[in-house]
């Protein structure tokens, strides 16, 4: 496996992380709101000092694509892209909503029937979500979602659902379906995507760093989610 630096700014926090061989070397995380123009940039200059200076060599560049924040994408991208092209490596796009679903999956024990949630908070009863199983494999794919009493009824009836992220919070008192669970405390940070991110490296699976864009929040339009099975 390679040398990466993971980098999420997504949403309010900015965190920065250095992975080589299924390990988490380096980490740097801010939660404070909107800090990625002030702090970002200084944790990757840490992080790339670090690299430096125990002469690994950095082999990819992660970046957390979204949906998220313009602001908080442009400049995380910005920093990645300037990173690839200055150094001559590879460009890595990670799902945000699925950073968000790696700690519930390494540390909670979930059914095998089981599915994943997560939400990013968006305007009154609205998130940005996408429904997984436990490989990650795509069941709903990333939409804006007006929340209901109703809400993912269809799934819920059929097995259970572990809704996580900020957006996931408002629905506590909306969603009363007895399949549902919610994480507390799950936040997109540069330490979840390493295990994404080796992977994603490891398929071969990169980014052209000239035409690369994330999934900003403003391309998604609220719909109800519609049955899925």
């Amino acid at each position: 496996m390679g040398c990466i630096l993971n980098i999420d700014s997504a949403v309010a926090s900015a965190s920065v992380a250095v992975s080589q061989d299924g390990a988490l070397l380096f980490e740097k995380y801010d939660d404070e709101a909107r800090s990625h123009a002030s702090m970002l940039g200084v944790f990757v200059d840490q992080a790339l000092s670090f690299i430096d200076s125990r002469g690994l060599v950095l082999d990819a560049v992660a970046i957390s694509k979204g949906p998220g924040s313009y602001t908080g994408l442009r400049v995380g991208v910005s920093m990645a892209k300037g990173i690839c092209y200055g150094r001559g490596v590879k460009l890595l796009g990670i799902p945000t909503l699925q950073v968000l679903c790696v700690p519930t999956l390494l540390y909670a024990e979930l059914p095998e029937n089981a599915l994943l949630c997560p939400m990013i908070d968006a305007r009154r009863m609205e998130v940005y979500s996408a429904l997984y199983d436990r490989s990650l494999k795509e069941i709903m794919p990333t939409s804006a979602v007006v929340i209901d009493q109703d809400s993912f009824k269809d799934v819920l009836d059929k097995q259970p659902v572990w809704f996580m992220g900020d957006g996931a919070e408002k629905c506590k008192n909306v969603i009363k379906h007895p399949n549902a669970y919610f994480v507390d405390g799950a936040v997109p940070s540069a330490k979840n995507m390493f295990v994404l991110a080796e992977k994603a490296f490891n398929q071969g699976e990169f980014q052209d760093i000239a035409y690369f864009e994330p999934f900003y929040l403003k391309d998604f339009i609220a719909i109800k989610p519609k049955p899925l099975f």
